[in-house]
């Protein structure tokens, strides 16, 4: 069975996942003394048991569910989705300059662009620096207004930029979000040498293909993310439905 199976029926094109054997869940590796993540690969070349994603590195834990978002149009890869129980946690890596980060700046962007749609932000400390905890303007099942929430975090790397947004209970749980923190603090990135400019999406990849004559399945669940986001370029964006 291959890792992944493209979704056709759907509007929106996205890939699931599932663990082979040799990437099943096992106990934590322990971190070196005095360091947290998320890593650069030159920090941490013993990538250990990690779904290698391309630019990301993505820690195996109980119970993972894992799905990228995959733009129609251009077949690239935008982001990965992570679910462990009612909590989501979308990624996605940016290129960023070598001398100075951009979360600051995109943090401003974020919350004035919520603000303008009638949502709410309040920019906090938090885990990993200042994060946002937002409510975003969306629209329910029965296509009624409403309002969901959303915590927005980011870390500068050297000539990158990682973004993570939670939603569910651990957008709104301390306690409900501590084991996706611990997964986006695992993972790592890998930047090649290619030149890119500030906030171009990093290269993703699928580490898997449908085999002929495979049924497509829908994927069990679909973190959600604003569309309005300055972080995402032209068409490669996640909509809130």
């Amino acid at each position: 069975m291959p890792l992944f199976r493209r979704k056709t029926s759907a509007p929106e094109a996205s890939e699931n996942v599932e663990l082979p054997d040799a990437l099943q869940p096992v106990a934590s590796e322990p971190e070196l003394p005095g360091t947290t993540g998320p890593f650069d690969h030159a920090d941490r070349p013993d990538l250990g048991k990690r779904i290698d994603l391309g630019a990301l590195r993505v820690p195996v834990v109980p119970e993972l569910k894992l799905r990228l978002d995959i733009n129609k149009s251009t077949g690239q890869c935008t982001g990965v989705a992570l679910q462990l129980g009612q909590s989501g946690l979308q990624v996605q890596a940016f290129a960023a300059p070598k001398t100075w980060g951009v979360w600051d700046e995109i943090r401003e962007e974020l919350a004035k662009s919520i603000t303008e749609q009638g949502g709410t932000v309040d920019d906090v400390p938090g885990t990993f620096g200042r994060e946002l905890i937002a409510r975003v303007p969306a629209s329910g099942s029965q296509g009624q207004q409403t309002m969901r929430p959303a915590r927005f975090i980011g870390v500068d790397g050297p000539r990158w930029f990682l973004r993570g947004v939670f939603s569910g209970k651990a957008a709104i749980d301390v306690e409900a979000a501590t084991e996706l923190e611990d997964l986006f603090r695992g993972i790592v990135v890998t930047r090649d040498d290619t030149p890119r400019p500030p906030r171009d999406l990093l290269p993703l990849s699928v580490p898997g293909q449908q085999l002929p004559g495979e049924e497509p399945v829908e994927a069990e669940w679909k973190p959600k993310v604003p569309a309005f986001d300055p972080l995402t370029r032209g068409p490669e964006i996640t909509e809130i439905h």
